[in-house]
């Protein structure tokens, strides 16, 4: 990397506190980002265009951009439905001119309602700048975000590498995620129409509760089977299942049996509207805001401070009357990310 290129990552793309993982290596985050506007095959020549790699075609609504300079890329319609048949047809030896016609009939239909969704590959985090162009080129090839139709319920995934699956790690990173979360809530300013899905849905006050008891030590079972008695679902803005099915696969489908799960030893966060048409914005700010919460992670004193003051604001009944905990919580945040 140059001079320019180092100044500029070094100043716009801070690192985590915890830089490695527990066997050394750097941590790495993966990204998943929803829009429409354009064609698959679109999409693909961009990546390509950026990162080089050539397009393998899984069906006519899934492309994996393999041997880029950043890894795999995947491309998709985010619908399994038509993205089933669609691979069923391709691996058929008896297709018929009906079934192709009415795959096309229902693929027309899907891509005005649902995105089209980009999944990169787990990026080292101090290579995570470089996704930043992709955007750029999106952007400029017209395509549309959560804000261009009262439709797009669409989002930005973030996917960080843990440093570890020890519970204590766990734990506090749920803490510092049930701490900032009304603040994180007000900077990401969801759209309506993503609240009204349940995708992004908080986390219950009792299991908040639990969770910030300054005696709550579980080991892993105990946090992994508390977090599944009070959240059995993919529908959080902090889904911890691929994270505990990558931990313990056997213990997480006694209560999950969803095959959408997918074992990952990652957070996967998945708050952030997708504002890709919007040059305003870019990954560097919900990458700036999910520092946030892993550096007070990693900070036991500061996060000890945190969850004190929640645990206060929560037990006060009139507390919303007079305080907003989305401001309060900023005297705690690391200014040089705001």
């Amino acid at each position: 990397m140059n001079k320019s290129l180092d100044a500029y990552r070094k100043s716009i793309w801070p690192l985590p506190q915890q830089l490695q993982t527990s066997d050394g290596n750097m941590r790495r985050l993966g990204v998943e980002i929803e829009f429409t506007g354009m064609e698959i095959n679109a999409i693909v020549d961009i990546i390509i265009s950026l990162y080089g790699g050539k397009a393998e075609p899984v069906s006519d609504y899934e492309i994996n951009v393999v041997d880029s300079s950043l890894g795999t890329f995947g491309v998709e319609l985010d619908f399994s439905y038509i993205k089933r048949i669609s691979r069923e047809r391709h691996e058929s030896a008896d297709n018929n001119d009906l079934e192709e016609l009415a795959e096309a009939i229902v693929g027309a239909i899907a891509k005005q309602l649902v995105p089209f969704e980009v999944v990169a590959p787990p990026i080292a985090m101090d290579e995570l700048w470089q996704l930043e162009t992709l955007f750029q080129k999106l952007r400029d090839s017209d395509a549309q975000g959560t804000h261009a139709s009262a439709k797009n319920a669409f989002g930005l995934q973030l996917n960080p590498e843990m440093p570890d699956c020890s519970a204590d790690t766990i734990r506090d990173y749920l803490r510092a995620f049930l701490c900032l979360y009304d603040w994180l809530k007000m900077r990401c300013d969801v759209d309506f129409s993503r609240r009204l899905t349940s995708y992004v849905d908080p986390f219950g006050k009792d299991y908040v509760r639990l969770l910030l008891r300054s005696d709550y030590e579980p080991d892993i079972n105990q946090l992994i089977d508390d977090y599944l008695e009070y959240n059995p679902t993919r529908n959080r803005a902090l889904d911890m299942l691929p994270l505990f099915s990558h931990i313990d696969d056997e213990r997480l489908r006694r209560t999950v049996q969803d095959d959408r799960v997918k074992p990952r030893p990652t957070l996967h966060y998945r708050l952030p509207n997708s504002l890709i048409d919007d040059p305003q914005w870019g990954l560097v700010h919900p990458y700036r805001d999910w520092l946030q919460v892993d550096n007070l992670a990693m900070d036991k004193r500061r996060l000890d401070m945190v969850c004190r003051g929640y645990r206060k604001y929560l037990d006060n009944p009139t507390a919303n009357l007079f305080t907003n905990w989305a401001n309060s919580v900023s005297r705690w945040l690391i200014p040089e990310l705001l």
